[in-house]
C-alpha cells in the first residue's frame, strides 16, 4: 500500500528546511494521517536526529511528563543527557526544564535538534497545575524563539486555530486534506485478478465512503479485499465494520467518548494510573508520595478513578480493577509507542504472572503475534 499524503511529507519537510526553518502545525480530524505523517518523518529524518513525542499518551503530570521525554531523548543539553538533570521540586519547575530542554537541546556534532509533537494541544493537561495556566502560549513563544526544529499536530482544529491566531509567523498551518480518489486506489491492498477498471471503481466506492479518511480506508480496503469475488463489497465491509465489535464501531466509539473526555482534563488520574502500572498494590501515602502531591487531593483522584471502576482498593490498598488494562498502560502511556520486542517482553511477564508455567510460552506466541497484526492500522 502507498503511504497517505505523501506529498504532505516533502511540503513539510521543505518548511523544516527553509531559512529560516518555519514550524508546520498540522491539522485534521481523527484518522486523517497525523501520527502516520509524523513517522514518516522520522523514518527519514533518522531517530538520532528527531524526537517522536505522544503528548497525548504521556501528558500526566509535568513532572512525569518532564522525566518521561528526557529519558527517550536522543539529544544532548549542554553536552548532557537531559535525564541527567536534577529532578524539578514543583510543576512550574518542571515545565521550564522542559522548555529549556527543547529549546537548547542539540543532536550529533551541534547540528539543531528535531521535535515531532504529536497532538500538542494535550499539553493543556497541565493548565490546572499552580503557575502553569497559559503553558501553551509559553510554548509557543519558546519554540518560535528556538533555533531548533518543531512539527506540531492536532486533531482540534478549531482550538488550533484560535491558538496560533496571534502566533509567530514562523507558524506554518497545514490542514491535512481527505485523500482523493487515486490516492485511495494505491492505498488499497492486493485484491487477486482485479481488473484495473474495477479496482478504481473500488478506489472511488470506498473513497466516499470512507470521506477520504486515511484510518477509514485502510479498514474498509481490507475488510473488502477480504470478501471473496473481484475486489469484494465495500458495501458488505463497511456494515461488517460497523456492526457490534467491528473495527470502524470500536474506532468510532472511543473517538466518540475521546472528544467528549477532553473538553476536561484529568492529568493527575493519568499519572496515578501509571504509578500503578509501576507498581500495585499500594496505599494512599504511597501513591500520594509518588505523585508528590498531598494526601487529601489524591484520596480525591483515587475516589474518582474508583467511580468509573479503573481501579479498586483492598484492605486500604489501591490496584487496576482490570489487569489487561494495566498492562496497555505499561506500554502505551509513554512518548513513544513499543518496539514489538518490548510488546512481546511485556506479554511474557504478564503470561508467566497469570498462567500455570507450562503454558506461557504458547500462549505468548498467540497474543505477541495478534498485538502486531493489530499495530499495522493504528492510524490517528
Amino acid at each position: 500500500m502507498m503511504a497517505p499524503h505523501a506529498g504532505l511529507e516533502r511540503r513539510v519537510l521543505a518548511a523544516l528546511e527553509a531559512s529560516p526553518a518555519r514550524i508546520p502545525v498540522v491539522i485534521g480530524g481523527c484518522g486523517t494521517g497525523r501520527t502516520t505523517l509524523l513517522h514518516a518523518l522520522a523514518d527519514r529524518m533518522g531517530r538520532a536526529a528527531c524526537q517522536y513525542i505522544d503528548v497525548e499518551r504521556a501528558a500526566s503530570t509535568p513532572e512525569r511528563f518532564h522525566h518521561a521525554i528526557a529519558a527517550a531523548s536522543p539529544f544532548t543539553v549542554n553536552g548532557q543527557a537531559p535525564s541527567a538533570q536534577e529532578p524539578a521540586a514543583t510543576a512550574r519547575a518542571a515545565f521550564d526544564h522542559t522548555l529549556a530542554m527543547l529549546t537548547q537541546a542539540r543532536a550529533a556534532n551541534g547540528a539543531p535538534a528535531t521535535f515531532l509533537f504529536d497532538e500538542v494541544l494535550e499539553l493543556r493537561t497541565f493548565e490546572s497545575f499552580p503557575g502553569l495556566r497559559h503553558l501553551l502560549r509559553e510554548l509557543l513563544h519558546a519554540v518560535a524563539g528556538s533555533g531548533n526544529r518543531f512539527v506540531l499536530t492536532s486533531r482540534y482544529v478549531t482550538r488550533a486555530h484560535r491558538l496560533l491566531r496571534d502566533g509567530d509567523a514562523r507558524f506554518e498551518v497545514i490542514h491535512l486534506p481527505q485523500l482523493n480518489a487515486a490516492e485511495v486506489t494505491a492505498m488499497l491492498p492486493p485484491m487477486g485478478a482485479t481488473a484495473p477498471d474495477d479496482r478504481e471503481f473500488l478506489g472511488r466506492t470506498i473513497q466516499a465512503l470512507a470521506d477520504g479518511r486515511a484510518a477509514y480506508v485502510r479498514a474498509l480496503g481490507d475488510a473488502t479485499g477480504s470478501i471473496g469475488g473481484r475486489g469484494g463489497d465495500p458495501i458488505s465491509a463497511l456494515t461488517a465494520l460497523l456492526t457490534g465489535e467491528g473495527a470502524l464501531a470500536s474506532w468510532c466509539s472511543h473517538r466518540y467518548e475521546l472528544r467528549l473526555h477532553k473538553a476536561r482534563g484529568y492529568g493527575a488520574l493519568k499519572a496515578i494510573l501509571e504509578i500503578l502500572a509501576e507498581e500495585e498494590p499500594l496505599t494512599l501515602t504511597e501513591v500520594a508520595q509518588r505523585l508528590h502531591r498531598t494526601p487529601g487531593s489524591t484520596k480525591d483522584y483515587l475516589s474518582w478513578l474508583e467511580d468509573v471502576d479503573l481501579i479498586v482498593s483492598r484492605q486500604k490498598r489501591y490496584s487496576f480493577a482490570d489487569p489487561l488494562t494495566r498492562l496497555w498502560v505499561r506500554l502505551h502511556c509513554r512518548p513513544v509507542p513499543p518496539s514489538v520486542d518490548e510488546v512481546a517482553r511485556e506479554v511474557h511477564t504478564y503470561a508467566l504472572a497469570r498462567l500455570p508455567q507450562a503454558e506461557p510460552s504458547l500462549e505468548m506466541t498467540s497474543v505477541g503475534s495478534t498485538r502486531k497484526e493489530s499495530g499495522l492500522i493504528e492510524i490517528d
